[in-house]
């Protein structure tokens, strides 16, 4: 995954099509969380700071193809402006007339904001407009992607209008993700620790089997660590359980086994009588689950073991809740090991998603080495793919 960043390119006079991820909530006509805005700067300032016209293309919400003024990329040129300082412009769409005028009065510290990629079809569906690479393309001489948390989707912006540049490089947000990823996964301090949680065992699976090859400790949590335990032939009560997983866990653990990596499995937990965050409350000392109960987070046992080996980690990767952290009384389990893995001294990847929201409640987000800004670009690095929008970037 080496290739070329933005400080590759000679940017002096050239107007630079910058593919970011504007993807932000919207509330009452303005922008709701501007992190992922807050993320695009550097690379936005440090284009500007050599010289360029800076183009930004962004995508926001699930328009289909069609154009609907909720999903309007203006309120995020408003609060672009506010953090910039300067001036930012706006073209009513992204391709055409509109954008071609625009883009042809830019000089060297301008910036304009195209309107939403998704209000075309051929943004996601290349084939329905096949020339709308082009038309973007042809806006700028210049291209680079900081858009990771797009960069699993081979979208337009993403692929074909990268490649119609002889250079295609990432922007500085990509090149920090790429080297967390890529350093955890290929040249870990170790011991090297996962810890996965969350709903379904089914989403994890590519992840568990690429990273038994590289983790030397793997940690499960969350409601998918049932399936485990009842693959292993625990009573688990009323606990979630993927009845049609159970022998897929129960080869991952064979797996594990066969190449030494320890897998640490709930032994306690804090239960509830019903799945509502009203519920009865019941903390049950043992691995096995009373009929009728379910497990909503991990119990303090386990946590105690789970920060423990998070301790003793030299790297640590991160992704799954180990509860319904969202609600407060099973939230303990996931914000203590938010806490441990940021107090651990290991280089910490927290892989986007409830994790970041996690990190971000557990008030200790700043401690961690790096935190994702793309649940499922993460993943699907952590499950050894080549994500389409690093693929077509240039090689160092």
């Amino acid at each position: 995954m080496d290739k070329i960043d933005i400080r590759d390119l000679d940017l002096d006079g050239r107007k630079l099509l910058l593919r970011v991820d504007f993807n932000v909530p919207l509330r009452d006509g303005g922008v709701a969380d501007d992190k992922r805005i807050v993320a695009a700067l550097p690379t936005l300032r440090h284009a500007l700071e050599r010289g360029a016209a800076v183009i930004l293309m962004s995508h926001l919400g699930r328009p289909k193809g069609q154009v609907k003024p909720e999903f309007s990329l203006r309120p995020v040129r408003e609060r672009l402006e506010q953090l910039l300082e300067r001036p930012v412009g706006f073209a009513e769409d992204c391709v055409g007339a509109p954008a071609e005028s625009a883009a042809a009065d830019l000089r060297p510290g301008d910036v304009l904001l195209l309107e939403n990629l998704r209000f075309h079809p051929g943004e996601q569906k290349p084939e329905t407009e096949p020339d709308f690479a082009e038309r973007l393309a042809r806006l700028g001489d210049a291209y680079v992607n900081d858009a990771f948390g797009t960069a699993h989707r081979a979208h337009a912006s993403m692929v074909a209008v990268a490649e119609r540049f002889e250079r295609r490089a990432s922007g500085l947000l990509l090149a920090r993700e790429l080297d967390y990823f890529g350093r955890a996964l290929s040249a870990p301090e170790r011991p090297f620790l996962a810890i996965l949680g969350g709903a379904k065992v089914g989403d994890k699976i590519p992840v568990m089997g690429h990273l038994l090859d590289k983790v030397d400790r793997l940690l499960v949590g969350g409601a998918m660590a049932y399936t485990f335990l009842k693959a292993l032939g625990n009573d688990v009560g009323a606990s979630r359980v993927e009845q049609d997983r159970l022998e897929t866990a129960r080869e991952i653990l064979e797996r594990a086994a066969s190449r030494n990596v320890e897998i640490l499995l709930p032994s306690d937990h804090v239960c509830g009588a019903e799945f509502d965050e009203g519920t009865e409350r019941r903390v049950v000392e043992q691995t096995a689950i009373p009929e009728g109960w379910m497990g909503l987070d991990i119990g303090p046992g386990t946590v105690a073991r789970f920060s423990e080996a998070i301790g003793e980690a030299g790297t640590i990767v991160w992704n799954g809740p180990m509860g319904v952290f969202e609600w407060a009384p099973f939230s303990e389990g996931t914000l203590a090991v938010a806490r441990a893995c940021a107090a651990s001294g290991a280089t910490t990847i927290v892989g986007g998603g409830d994790s970041v929201s996690a990190a971000n409640k557990s008030g200790v987000a700043d401690k961690f080495s790096h935190i994702s800004t793309g649940g499922g670009a993460s993943l699907e690095l952590l499950e050894g793919k080549l994500l389409p929008g690093v693929a077509v970037l240039t090689d160092r």
